[in-house]
């Protein structure tokens, strides 16, 4: 695809879009539970249970309690006493680190080439108050005009809120603004109902109707 004519300014989701837990949250959550003892842990199990959990969620706000509660379910009947009273503080700590995390392979030469071409970019995320640090860590908070964090909007996406935030930081109308990240109803329909073109990306996936990117340099191909 040619990124069109009229988009001056480029927003990304981070989680699965940018980054993504390394080496996954099933080896990460079972790795911590057998350093507490737990036999037989399945990291298999474990990230299928947590995305399980994760997709079951209604309003989460990405507070450090309701984390605790989305492990402890994660978890539920397979350690004797839930993480929440024992490792989950650690596994907390641990996602804040930057070697928790691998960017994807297309994240900085995407990135790199948009700014060198004078796009604005920013950040537009469903996160807590471990999102700068975590992306300063990664040395990508440096490419970002605007950084806009639920947690600190007080409204996640899909809410037309947290985009009309993100235009007024980079100073565009919303038509003018792509935003691009891996949920269809927080990414796609939430930046379409703000006003934001958006497009879905899904590595591995073909890109035939020019609603999604299979790789984010498509968005680097000249205009």
């Amino acid at each position: 695809m040619t990124l069109p004519a009229q988009i001056s300014a480029v927003t990304f989701d981070v989680g699965g879009t940018l980054i993504a837990p390394w080496p996954s949250v099933g080896e990460i959550y079972a790795a911590a539970a057998v350093k507490h003892g737990a036999k037989n842990v399945s990291a298999k199990l474990l990230k299928e249970r947590f995305v399980t959990a994760w997709r079951a969620l209604e309003d989460f706000n990405h507070t450090r309690d309701e984390w605790a509660a989305l492990v402890d379910t994660t978890f539920q009947g397979l350690t004797e006493r839930p993480p929440s009273q024992t490792f989950f503080p650690e596994l907390f700590e641990h996602f804040g680190r930057p070697d928790a995390w691998r960017m994807f392979d297309d994240a900085l030469p995407a990135l790199e080439a948009l700014a060198s071409r004078g796009v604005k970019l920013g950040a537009i995320s469903n996160w807590d108050d471990r999102l700068r640090p975590l992306l300063r860590g990664l040395n990508l908070s440096r490419y970002f005009e605007a950084i806009l964090v639920s947690c600190e909007v007080g409204f996640p996406k899909p809410s037309h809120v947290i985009f009309d935030a993100a235009a007024e930081k980079l100073g565009l109308a919303p038509a003018a603004i792509l935003h691009v990240g891996d949920s269809l109803p927080q990414d796609v329909e939430g930046a379409r109902g703000a006003g934001f073109h958006s497009l879905l990306v899904q590595r591995g996936v073909p890109s035939q109707d020019g609603e999604r990117i299979s790789s984010l340099l498509e968005l680097c191909e000249t205009r």
